[in-house]
């Protein structure tokens, strides 16, 4: 079973991810965790050291083959595991950052898409741009303007997938979040804890 976490810089995915998978353990299961990382941050640390900008189609080419190769090889890695996986981060996240640079979304990624294995869900991690703004502010690791977060907010919403999306409260404590995810994941079909009903992460 795979469930992909999904959402915008600063909204807890890796936090998400690690308490979730520490969730499924704790009672006896196995899960993995999976990163399906661009380099965003450690290219744009370089960038800013060099004092230069990379284009944005520059940007997304890099991103790109860096998170397609993450995919695969995560998904291939799935493909030899008995359990619950949770990747941090899939494709939908390289899409949303088009939108936000005024790219097209192009055929190559959609397409991969449709042909990889589908994940059991897919969850967003819902939060308010401020918060997250508050969040990076906090930590220091890296920079966002609350600006950018909103414009990739909004683009995920209007991605053609994120309907489809399965949308998580990450406002909530890492611990309540998780649990809230493990009764999702128990709510899914075949999932553990399967009872014939969809499942949701509300508040």
């Amino acid at each position: 079973m795979i469930i992909v976490l999904t959402g915008i810089d600063g909204s807890g995915k890796s936090t998400a991810a690690r308490a979730l998978v520490q969730a499924v353990r704790s009672r006896g299961g196995k899960a993995m965790l999976l990163s399906n990382h661009a380099g965003r941050r450690t290219m744009s640390i370089l960038a800013a050291s060099l004092g230069v900008q990379l284009p944005p189609r520059a940007a997304d080419a890099a991103e790109t083959l860096l998170r397609v190769t993450n995919v695969l090889v995560s998904h291939l890695r799935a493909c030899c595991f008995d359990g619950v996986v949770i990747m941090d981060r899939h494709l939908h996240c390289q899409l949303a950052l088009r939108t936000t640079r005024g790219l097209p979304r192009g055929r190559f990624l959609p397409w991969l898409l449709s042909a990889l294995p589908r994940p059991a869900a897919v969850v967003h991690l819902d939060l308010d741009p401020a918060e997250a703004h508050r969040r990076i502010t906090v930590r220091g690791t890296d920079s966002e303007t609350l600006a950018d977060l909103v414009a990739f907010r909004d683009a995920y919403a209007g991605l053609p997938e994120f309907g489809s999306f399965v949308q998580a409260d990450a406002s909530l404590p890492a611990a309540e979040l998780a649990q809230r995810l493990l009764q999702a994941v128990d709510a899914l079909p075949g999932g553990p804890g399967d009872s014939g009903k969809g499942a949701a992460v509300t508040n």
